[in-house]
C-alpha cells in the first residue's frame, strides 16, 4: 500500500535521466539533499540502488517490492556521472538487452568516456563495471527499458567486441552461444565494415567459427 502521508518527490528529480540522482542532483531543491534522499527512500518513493545513487519508484510500484534490472540501473548509474548520449551499455549487458542471454548476470557493463572505478550495488549482489571508450564511434541504437531509452551497442558492434574480450565479466562461458546469435541476426555486410573501421578482423573471425561460419565455403 502506498504511503499517503509521503512527501511528493518534487519534478525536477523526476525528469532526471533515467529517473536517477544523486545527492549532488537534488541540491537546488533540497537544503541537505543526502538527508532529503534517505528519507524518500525509507518511505518508498526511491529505491536505492548503490551508495548515493537513488532511482525514482514508478508509482504504481511505491508500497510494494520493486528492483530495476541491472542493465538499466546501470545505465542510470552512469547518465549521473556522464551525459545520457556518452554511454553505452556494451559487452554481456548489451546480449541481455539484445535477448540473447535470459538468465540474470551480476555483472554490468557500460562503455563511457572517460575512466571511472567500479561501483558495487547495494540492492544486490552486483556490480557496475565502466570500460573507457570513445563512445560516439561505438555502432549503438536506442533499446527502452523500464527506466527509459537507452543507447546499446547493436548486435553488430556486440559480437565485435564480446569476441574481441569474452572475459570481459562474469559469464565468459555464455559468451560464444550469445556471439552466435547476434551473429545470426547481424547485417553481415555492417559487420565486415565496422571489423574494418575498428581493426577488429580477428575478432569477426572468432565470432564467425562460433557461429559456425566455415571460412573454406
Amino acid at each position: 500500500m502506498a504511503l499517503k502521508h509521503s512527501t511528493p518527490i518534487p519534478a525536477a528529480l523526476t525528469q532526471a535521466p533515467l529517473k536517477t540522482i544523486r545527492p549532488r542532483d537534488a541540491v537546488a531543491v533540497y537544503a541537505h539533499p543526502r538527508t532529503q534522499l534517505v528519507r524518500l527512500a525509507e518511505q518508498g518513493v526511491l529505491h536505492r540502488l548503490a551508495d548515493g545513487y537513488y532511482v525514482v519508484v514508478p508509482q504504481d510500484m511505491v508500497g510494494r517490492r520493486w528492483i530495476p534490472d541491472l542493465e538499466a540501473a546501470a545505465a542510470g548509474i552512469a547518465t549521473t556521472i556522464y551525459h545520457q548520449d556518452d554511454i553505452v551499455v556494451m559487452g554481456l549487458s548489451a546480449a541481455r538487452l539484445h535477448g540473447v542471454i535470459p538468465r540474470a548476470l551480476a555483472t554490468a557493463i557500460v562503455a563511457v568516456p572517460s575512466q571511472h572505478r567500479p561501483i558495487a550495488l547495494t540492492d544486490r549482489p552486483a556490480v557496475v563495471h565502466f570500460v573507457k571508450r570513445d563512445t560516439g564511434t561505438l555502432d549503438a541504437e536506442r533499446i527502452r527499458t523500464e527506466l527509459g531509452p537507452v543507447l546499446v551497442t547493436t548486435p553488430e558492434q556486440t559480437v565485435l567486441d564480446l569476441a574481441h574480450r569474452p572475459s570481459l565479466g562474469d559469464n565468459e562461458a555464455d559468451v560464444p552461444t550469445a556471439v552466435a546469435a547476434l551473429y545470426s541476426r547481424s547485417d553481415k555486410k555492417r559487420l565486415e565494415g565496422l571489423a574494418s573501421e575498428q581493426r577488429r578482423m580477428a575478432s569477426l573471425r572468432r565470432a564467425e567459427d562460433w557461429a559456425g561460419i566455415d571460412h573454406e565455403s
